[in-house]
């Protein structure tokens, strides 16, 4: 038996990178898949396509995270048209590099609403079906920059480590309803976004982890699917760092 089958997985960015991955890899482990994205509609048709050929239901939601009435909105639409949801993959995350005496107000807005309050949005959109059914897992994309800081980063780095305080604050609050949440801490993973950086500093950063080479989208969507899965129950309220040993 797969390690999802039947569960319903809602992802918010699923588009590109991880959340595209972790889409397919839920796909692939049996799960009805659910997921948002913002501009491409030819893109999110041709995901609908790709998981569908795995024999699993799925269906793209254009809508914004950050939004706190989409939000609610979304979650009333998966439950519509898949009868409850499993599993919450908030994966949705922005990134406006710059160092903090160069970042604008709006930098440091955008990435806190898309990161962080999209989490809180979703988290509170699907506590009904999950407080109803009993059970559920809840699994938030943080960073590894959320735990050791990064310059220039200063944004990203506190909307992912505010990530980490909520997800041990709805683990105390939900776990005596069988409601299990989990932060992934993603370390230098190779995505298309990489591919476009200088060959040289991508060969020393993967030369400055433990493992000696970037993680892949599989590593993270891999976590995913155990913690979305009955494998897990009893994990809660934990960063699962995934960075090759950069963070020891």
């Amino acid at each position: 038996m797969k390690l999802l089958q039947d569960k319903v997985v809602l992802i918010t960015g699923a588009s590109r990178g991880i959340g595209k991955e972790i889409a397919k890899e839920c796909a692939k482990q049996g799960a009805q898949v659910a997921f948002t994205f913002l501009s491409s509609e030819e893109k999110a048709k041709a995901l609908e396509a790709e998981l569908s050929s795995e024999g699993s239901k799925a269906k793209g939601f254009k809508s914004d995270a950050s939004k706190f009435d989409e939000a609610q909105a979304l979650v009333d639409q998966v439950i519509e048209e898949f009868g409850t949801v499993d599993v919450l993959v908030n994966n949705a995350g922005i990134t406006r590099d710059t160092l903090l005496m160069r970042m604008s107000e709006q930098q440091w807005d955008d990435v806190m609403n898309t990161n962080l309050k999209s989490a809180f949005n979703l988290t509170k959109a699907v506590m009904r079906p999950m407080l109803k059914a009993r059970q559920g897992s809840i699994i938030n994309m943080s960073s590894v920059v959320g735990v050791s800081g990064n310059a220039g980063q200063s944004n990203y780095a506190a909307s992912k480590a505010g990530l980490i305080g909520f997800t041990k604050s709805i683990a105390q609050e939900l776990g005596s309803r069988s409601i299990r949440c989990n932060a992934i801490a993603p370390g230098f993973i190779e995505t298309e976004m990489t591919e476009a950086l200088d060959e040289k500093v991508v060969n020393e950063w993967r030369q400055s982890i433990p493992l000696k080479r970037g993680g892949s989208t599989l590593d993270v969507a891999n976590l995913v699917v155990f913690l979305g899965s009955d494998m897990s129950t009893y994990i809660t309220g934990q960063t699962i760092n995934v960075c090759g040993g950069m963070l020891t």
